[in-house]
């Protein structure tokens, strides 16, 4: 992953070094536009690519996924927040419940959702976390569970809309801890005062 930061950092001295060779010419902004461009895009596809590296390694890949993508399209979910309170606080999808993941009670799921046909999606950060949780759900007999790939790194990182405690619309992201921040490339990075240094092993 280190490889994929060091390249970043590369492309971004090359742009910088552009900018002050074109900065008198009429030139500028027609090199300087598309290599802008060029340098997002690279930014989201290496967080993709980590983001895919990442749930391979650590997924058991025992609850079907659903993209980020597909659910931006469907509305007959009901979505179902695996993150913890201060995460949750920070912002969500519009919609969601959160259920947590430390203190996830099953009771209480079923007296939210008493049927059990329902059409579920768990997210957390990235899906590993919402996995875990998946499988409890399936455990408990429902039948239709979906796990977001990419969790609400890769909503934010497609540009789709979150919203914070108050139902207002936010750019902000709990990034869960430095480590796991990096997979986030679009948005405000938000971070507890004793999450800034977690272990980088955590789950996410």
């Amino acid at each position: 992953m280190q490889y994929h930061y060091n390249a970043v950092k590369l492309v971004y001295v090359m742009i910088v070094g552009l900018v002050y060779l074109l900065i008198d010419t009429d030139l500028t902004m027609k090199i300087l536009l598309p290599l802008v461009a060029f340098f997002l895009c690279f930014l989201n596809s290496h967080g993709q690519q980590d983001i895919e590296n990442t749930l391979q390694k650590l997924n058991n890949h025992s609850v079907p996924y659903i993209t980020t993508d597909e659910l931006n399209l469907q509305s007959q979910f009901t979505l179902l927040d695996a993150r913890e309170k201060q995460e949750y606080a920070v912002s969500k999808l519009p919609g969601a419940v959160r259920i947590g993941y430390t203190n996830f009670n099953p009771t209480n799921i079923q007296t939210i959702i008493p049927d059990k046909n329902t059409p579920i999606v768990v997210y957390c950060s990235i899906g590993v976390r919402s996995e875990k949780i998946g499988e409890e759900l399936i455990k408990l007999g429902y039948t239709q569970v979906l796990n977001l790939y990419g969790g609400i790194f890769d909503w934010k990182n497609k540009g789709y809309l979150v919203y914070n405690s108050k139902g207002q619309q936010t750019d902000s992201i709990h990034a869960f801890n430095k480590h796991w921040g990096k997979l986030l490339t679009n948005g405000e990075k938000a971070y507890n005062k004793d999450s800034r240094h977690s272990a980088k092993k955590s789950s996410s």
